[in-house]
């Protein structure tokens, strides 16, 4: 199966002094209309804010939004009355329904805050807004490639309106997993640290890889790599 690759280097970039952004599809003031999403994922972000700042309460509706924290820790708080700090290898999930207001901090006054902030849409508007968590286990840290986000909560990760299912890979060295795409399901890889080989083709840090051809696919790492791997039915 042959990969398309979306280069860490051909996103978009915004740097606002205390927040510098990449944005694998379109968002806020940065358009490509060959680049609007993928399926029901619409929105990869990958931000780094400065210590002590971060996004103030502002809505959102009819979308399901989770942040995956690379690096340094994030403080969340929303109008359904839920208030954390995440670490890294930490999933939050806020399904915004019908409409939610929330922010995202970071509380640390000397380290960054290194995430992915994702959107997906929802399966049907109009929810009722809820919010998940996924958190890793001892087994789940150890485990090459585990799931931690689906439409059924399965094996104890975060449970999202969508037919998504996201795993999040973690691989040593010459080491690989694999995955097997089933007939009318598109895949997206999204490489969040290191390196990894698939179909030929290498991947690093930042880079985005989509097929929408049934099959199985091999990712070797090269090195140290973590990714976020989106199987999306719509």
């Amino acid at each position: 199966m042959r990969l398309t690759i979306r280069r860490a280097a051909d996103r978009g970039h915004q740097d606002h002094g205390w927040l510098n952004a990449r944005h694998t599809f379109s968002f806020a003031d940065y358009y490509d209309e060959a680049h609007m999403g993928f399926r029901s994922l619409r929105v990869i972000n990958e931000d780094v804010l400065r210590p002590a700042v971060g996004f103030p309460t502002h809505p959102h509706r009819d979308m399901e939004i989770f942040s995956y924290i690379v690096g340094g820790a994030i403080e969340h708080q929303d109008s359904m009355g839920n208030g954390r700090v995440l670490r890294p290898g930490e999933i939050q999930l806020m399904s915004a329904g019908t409409g939610v207001t929330h922010s995202e901090v970071n509380p640390s006054r000397t380290e960054p805050l290194h995430l992915l902030q994702i959107w997906i849409l929802p399966r049907v508007r109009g929810l009722r807004p809820s919010y998940t968590e996924w958190k890793p286990t001892a087994e789940s840290e150890r485990s090459e490639n585990v799931v931690v986000i689906s439409p059924d909560g399965r094996a104890g990760s975060a449970t999202i309106h969508q037919d998504a299912v996201v795993h999040r890979l973690r691989l040593g060295d010459g080491k690989f997993t694999e995955h097997t795409l089933s007939e009318g399901r598109g895949l997206w890889l999204q490489v969040v640290k290191g390196s990894l080989v698939s179909a030929g083709q290498q991947l690093h840090a930042g880079d985005g890889a989509s097929c929408e051809e049934a099959g199985s696919f091999t990712f070797t790492s090269k090195g140290d790599s973590e990714a976020l791997l989106f199987d999306l039915g719509a």
